[in-house]
Formats: structure tokens, sequence, C-alpha cells
């Protein structure tokens, strides 16, 4: 099992997926913290390793009126204290190179690379050149064998590395999951996330507000597990109807307990010993 080595993450031994999650983008300290604390409570409850989740900025919006965010610097200090307070490492997307140590000076663990900008070498350099680990979403119209070279741009200076699946570009407006992503991207020798909320969007609608289909994240994340992956990532919020980003496709929090319990038989049988 591949587990980040970050210095505030719960290494429980038990060879358990690891857990990506929080909400979208940051739409204020008091509800960013209740998403947190129970997020910590159900993975410490679980023994699964956990990493919050929370874009401090959302740069990709189809409508110039959507919601994005409450400003850089007031979203960063947040995720700074959620880490402080509840010991947990944080992740959050950047979107160019000057935004690498703008994020690492507020403490964040993981830097996250979007995928519409995983090709872009001047932004996957910054981000390996403080230090941090680097989660890079395969771009949708990327194959998984292209992904060894995004990794080479960080891998160069940064051994830390996450690759994340989030879906392949199916028409306009769908996504499919090729799960035969996630095995070859573990070749490469780096812990393999599936981005099940992501990759149930439904991108591109005529409205310019993304849908999604989060009936199927309990099935996605199964699946997920099933093939072998190391991490999930799953974005929630406790009234996802009312989320100012990514609503559609975000599981709904009190929801989220039964699906991990759901998938630890899962993982524990894909690990047995053959007889």
């Amino acid at each position: 099992m591949k587990v980040p080595n970050l210095s505030c993450m719960e290494d429980y031994g038990n060879d358990m997926f690891f857990l990506i999650a929080g909400p979208c983008v940051i739409e204020g300290e008091e509800i960013t913290f209740a998403i947190a604390k129970e997020l910590k409570r159900i993975t410490s409850l679980y023994r699964i390793p956990f990493i919050f989740k929370a874009s401090y900025r959302k740069a990709n919006r189809s409508k110039l009126s959507s919601f994005t965010g409450i400003g850089d610097r007031e979203g960063l200090e947040i995720l700074k204290n959620i880490r402080k307070e509840l010991q947990v490492p944080v992740l959050t997307d950047i979107h160019n190179p000057d935004e690498a140590d703008m994020a690492a000076s507020y403490d964040i663990d993981v830097l996250q690379i979007p995928a519409f900008l995983c090709r872009q070498t001047d932004l996957l350099q910054a981000a390996a050149n403080t230090g941090r680990y680097v989660n890079i979403k395969k771009g949708q119209f990327l194959s998984p064998a292209s992904m060894q070279f995004a990794a080479e741009k960080v891998a160069a200076v940064n051994p830390r590395i996450i690759l994340t699946e989030r879906g392949t570009q199916f028409g306009y407006s769908d996504l499919v999951i090729d799960f035969r992503s996630i095995p070859q991207m573990r070749s490469f020798g780096y812990p393999v996330v599936l981005d099940v909320t992501h990759s149930l969007q439904q991108p591109n609608q005529s409205s310019g507000v993304t849908g999604g289909l989060p009936h199927l994240i309990t099935a996605m994340a199964k699946a997920g597990i099933a093939v072998g992956a190391d991490g999930l990532f799953i974005e929630t919020h406790p009234d996802p109807a009312r989320a100012k980003s990514d609503g559609a496709n975000m599981l709904k929090l009190q929801l989220m307990e039964k699906l991990l319990a759901t998938l630890i038989p899962i993982r524990k049988a894909i690990l047995e010993p053959e007889s």
C-alpha cells in the first residue's frame, strides 16, 4: 500500500486506502471547519489515512458570475488553521507558478495540479520546487500512459508525487472512467487516486453550471478500490444542493461514513493472498 509520507498524516499500518476529501471550495471558516472535523472523526473511527481537501480559489468556472472563493489568502489561512488545530494534512489547487510558493507558505502539505493544467511545465516545476507533495490530476484529454511525462517534470527535483484519475471526456457533456488507468499509472511507482466525484461530472451544460451523477458515487468508489486504487478523492458538503461550487456531483456529508464502511471489506478482500 502506498500512503503519502506526510508529517501530520496518520498511518495506521493497516494497508487501508487513504482518503482525500472536503468541499469543492472554501465557502467560509465555520462550514469548512465543520466538514473537516466530521471527516476526521469518521476516518479516525475507521482507521483510514486522511488528507483534507478544499480549494481556496476555483479558477476554472464556466460563467463569469460563478463563485470562485472568499479570497486567496483568507482561504489559505483557513486551511492553515485546520491543519494546525485538527492535525490533518491539507491539499489545495494552484493555478499558476506564482501560487506555488504562496500556498506553501501557508503550510499546505499537497499542491494539486488541476486536470486542465497537467501539461503546464512551469506550473509543475514550481510546485515541485516547493518540496511539497504534488497531486497531478490526469487531464480529461490524456491517456494514462501520457501521465508519466507529467510525473517526470516533478520527479526531476521532487519524488513526492500522487497521480489522480478523474475521468475522460466523452462527447461534449459527459465523462467516463477507464479503470485500466489505475493499474497503468500505478506502474510508474506513485500512489494513484480515483477522483470519484469529479469523474461523475457532466460538464459543458447549456446552463453554464456543471451537472453530475452523484447516485453513482458508491458504485464508482467500489470499482476503484477493487482495481487497486491507493486512495479515493471525494468532494463532500452538508447540503450539496446549496454548495457554491460543484454541488451537482458532491456526496452529502452524512453519507460519507456509510460509504467508507462499505469500501473497507473490498479493500481487505483484494489484499488477501491467493490460495
